[in-house]
């Protein structure tokens, strides 16, 4: 019997463009996936952002790329809350979409790209500017792309007042010939058409489900010990920033009324951008409720080495197999990457039923705990029952892995992206 292999068509250079390619944030960690697939679909891939940590060799770094840079960041300030700007911000627009126009050319040129893929900055404004650049130099050259929209300027409460209202119809998502737009969920989806007219092929966030989650090895096997856990601790893992939308206060309600000494809450990442009021909130909570939280951002990293004082670095997959459940209590999220990696791992989790988990996810029939911004006497009797139940926990894992292998692996993503380039180049499948 003849073997069906799915291709995407004959080999392209395929740049991907955006603010930053570095960490692991949720825009960063989803395009590397995508080159991932791509690769293995025989095309090669390109980067270019202000912020890189891919190989130099396939590697653009432009820093006014950034949405960090001190030039962007001044121009940034001027263009939202308020319904006006001078004509000096205007012209310091053009001035940096200019700059950024050159850089995209000279990629383009230096590794002879044949598809583009703009990885959020034709969704959200956090770099007008370079969404200008971009669109123009798309309007101009006819390069074929897939746009991959992660979360929308009508998403965020500090982007509806604008000032450049103008320039977020015409590149935000704009509306050029020969541009696939793809976005992470159904609601996106919808708004996308309803407010732009631009129809979108929808590719969730995935994970290598194919492949075994890693689990305690010689390297990470010490991991409780060095953040002062004891082996019969519930290690109550919140995988996530600590930023207000991501609703920590839930978790540690939660710990707060399983009243056992055993439950240690561990929140794996730092602070975001957004200030130290809500560090600050969460403190006082934890000393009001008197638990036990460690804050471990220190110890977690991309990779695996050593602090300056001489201890391990782990990386996240290092912390989840030692997590005995998962906390994701966020009030809203594109898609939800932390949900994932806990089903990845076979970990029960608790979620609040933030809106795309509401209509994408949770009809699919995954086995979690769910909150609605409330933590409940209900909720905390599952959730003592699910760390005491090992036979519980076995059936769920079960369950959410398969589920997670059919809907959100890595072949879904593939089957999807083989269709945009059959669907820009022609070229069946």
């Amino acid at each position: 019997m003849t073997k069906c292999v799915l291709t995407a068509g004959t080999p392209k250079r395929v740049g991907f463009i955006s603010t930053r390619f570095h960490g692991t944030d949720g825009v960063t960690l989803e395009a590397k996936k995508w080159a991932q697939i791509l690769g293995d679909l025989g095309h090669e891939s390109f980067w270019m952002a202000g912020l890189l940590d891919t190989p130099p060799a396939i590697s653009h770094l432009v820093p006014l790329a950034h949405f960090n840079h001190p030039q962007v960041a001044a121009l940034q300030s001027q263009l939202f809350g308020v319904t006006t700007r001078t004509r000096a911000v205007t012209d310091d627009i053009h001035a940096i979409k200019n700059s950024l126009k050159d850089e995209l050319y000279r990629f383009i040129e230096k590794f002879h790209l044949e598809v583009l893929i703009p990885q959020n900055i034709l969704a959200i404004p956090m770099h007008v500017p370079l969404g200008l650049a971009f669109t123009e130099v798309v309007a101009e050259t006819g390069l074929p792309t897939i746009a991959h929209h992660h979360d929308f300027a009508w998403e965020r409460e500090r982007f509806v007042v604008s000032a450049v209202n103008d320039y977020l119809r015409a590149a935000f998502p704009g509306a050029l010939p020969g541009m696939e737009h793809v976005v992470i969920n159904s609601m996106a989806q919808k708004e996308l058409a309803r407010r732009c007219s631009r129809s979108a092929a929808i590719i969730p966030n995935v994970l290598d489900f194919e492949t075994p989650a890693p689990g305690i090895d010689d390297y990470n096997r010490d991991l409780r010990r060095e953040i002062g856990l004891a082996e019969t601790d519930w290690l109550i893992l919140q995988p996530t920033r600590v930023v207000a939308r991501k609703g920590i206060e839930h978790a540690i309600e939660l710990v707060r009324r399983l009243r056992d000494p055993r439950a240690k809450l561990v929140i794996s990442h730092p602070a975001g951008d957004e200030g130290n009021a809500y560090m600050q909130m969460l403190r006082d909570r934890i000393e009001d409720a008197r638990i036990d939280v460690r804050f471990i951002a220190e110890r977690v990293g991309e990779n695996r080495g050593m602090t300056g004082d001489g201890k391990k670095i782990y990386t996240l997959f290092d912390v989840y197999p030692h997590a005995d459940l998962v906390t994701y209590p966020s009030h809203y999220e594109g898609f939800g990457n932390a949900f994932l990696e806990a089903i990845y791992f076979r970990k029960p989790v608790v979620v609040n039923t933030y809106t795309v988990y509401a209509r994408d996810i949770d009809p699919l029939g995954f086995k979690t705990i769910e909150i609605s911004q409330l933590v409940t006497r209900e909720t905390v009797d599952q959730t003592r029952e699910v760390l005491t139940n090992a036979a519980m926990r076995e059936e769920w894992a079960k369950t959410n892995y398969d589920l997670g292998l059919k809907y959100f692996s890595y072949s879904v993503a593939r089957r999807k992206l083989a269709a945009r380039f059959a669907n820009l180049f022609g070229e069946g499948l």
